[in-house]
């Protein structure tokens, strides 16, 4: 799939032809000597995009560079690249959600899958970060009353126990339930309480609720 394919190492010559092993397949390449170079100009995430990282950096290491962007928020996939396997290095990479760990040199083959995995997972997320926060502005459009309403609802609790809760008619928490389904823009109650759930919306609407709410 297309994507960009940005890389950092400090080898000029591994630079140059991984760039044009990647350009061939297909990819836009950026290349950066260091990982100071591609901290100060951050990629844009909205487009499928991967990191081919260098482990072993005098001064700012690969490993070093993760934990930055990963402060930072970045869900940018990282393959990282080393010419000296190590195993505990390797393991600390993964878990702190490396992609992929490659040893040079590296087959175009294996490099290209890598890469395809890598830039499809995130194609993935940024499909679910668009979503989430497409479910996040609609819940944003509820009243007070309509939010305190949601969070039992969601909990699976009936009309009648949510009416007695709040002190209103079984009529009104209903004419409620369905203005919260046309905002949340779902079909059933089953599917607002999945996008609840995945979406954290639970957590947020029973914060709301320990909030005094006037209407």
């Amino acid at each position: 799939m297309p994507g960009f394919v940005h890389i950092v190492d400090d080898d000029a010559s591994f630079l140059r032809a991984t760039e044009r092993r990647l350009k061939l397949a297909g990819y836009e390449v950026v290349t950066y000597a260091s990982p100071q170079y591609f901290v100060v100009s951050l990629p844009n995430e909205s487009i499928p995009s991967c990191l081919l990282l260098d482990v072993h950096i005098p001064g700012f290491d690969g490993p070093a560079l993760q934990s930055r962007l990963r402060d930072l928020g970045s869900t940018l996939p990282i393959i990282f690249l080393t010419g000296y396997p190590d195993i505990r290095t390797t393991v600390r990479a993964i878990k702190a959600g490396a992609d992929d760990f490659l040893t040079k040199p590296v087959s175009s083959s294996t490099l290209l899958r890598a890469v395809e995995r890598a830039i499809e997972h995130h194609g993935v997320m940024i499909s679910l970060k668009i979503k989430l926060e497409m479910i996040r502005a609609h819940f944003g459009t509820l009243t007070p009353r309509e939010r305190e309403v949601f969070e039992p609802i969601v909990r699976g609790h009936t009309n009648k126990h949510v009416a007695r809760e709040l002190g209103c008619t079984e009529r009104t928490v209903k004419a409620h339930r369905q203005r919260v389904m046309e905002k949340m823009q779902v079909q059933s109650l089953a599917e607002l309480v999945s996008v609840a759930e995945r979406s954290g919306l639970l957590v947020s609407a029973t914060a709301q609720s320990a909030q005094p709410n006037f209407f």
